[in-house]
């Protein structure tokens, strides 16, 4: 059974199909909640938000095929309320520790950078590079035009680029 007959399932109350997709993209929500959220317990509360969320909302789901985008979506908008109520960035001290016992900073500078750019910036990025979604996908997951995509993402990585230049960062991005 496909991943898209899975997710029809679960569109038509079978539970059990729901954990299956819910299992397939867990990792990607983790992902995603930790590159916002700097923190692994709010990390996996935001997953469990976010799923209680997708199952309450799964029979909005217009199109099968574009579930992972969806719920990533769902998570990306989730952080973001998150930090604007916490009206701060909040970083993750055993992340720091660790960084500050290796040489290599790369990481941490481009995770700073990212939380330095607007909302819109950050999430087509993510949903971009952290999630492979092509440019097609993220314009139907933010309903604006593919052409609107690619301009957003050629300011996002130029402002990025920027940031991480005058950090005196990684200057080969």
């Amino acid at each position: 059974m496909s991943f898209e007959d899975t997710v029809r399932k679960a569109m038509n109350g079978d539970d059990q199909a729901f954990l299956e997709i819910i299992k397939a993209v867990k990792i990607d929500l983790y992902k995603t909640a930790l590159a916002y959220l700097h923190n692994e317990g709010e990390a996996i509360e935001a997953i469990q938000e976010v799923t209680f969320r997708a199952y309450r909302g799964l029979k909005d789901l217009r199109e099968p095929a574009f579930f992972k985008t969806w719920i990533i979506r769902i998570m990306i908008n989730y952080c973001n309320d998150t930090l604007k109520k916490q009206d701060q960035l909040i970083m993750n001290e055993d992340l720091l520790l660790t960084e500050g016992k290796i040489d290599d900073y790369h990481q941490f500078e481009i995770e700073d950078a990212m939380q330095s750019l607007d909302d819109r910036s950050r999430e087509i990025i993510t949903m971009k590079y952290f999630h492979d979604l092509k440019i097609k996908e993220i314009a139907e997951a933010l309903h604006c035009p593919e052409g609107t995509v690619k301009t957003w993402l050629y300011k996002a990585l130029k402002t990025l680029k920027e940031k991480l230049v005058e950090k005196g960062g990684i200057s080969n991005v």
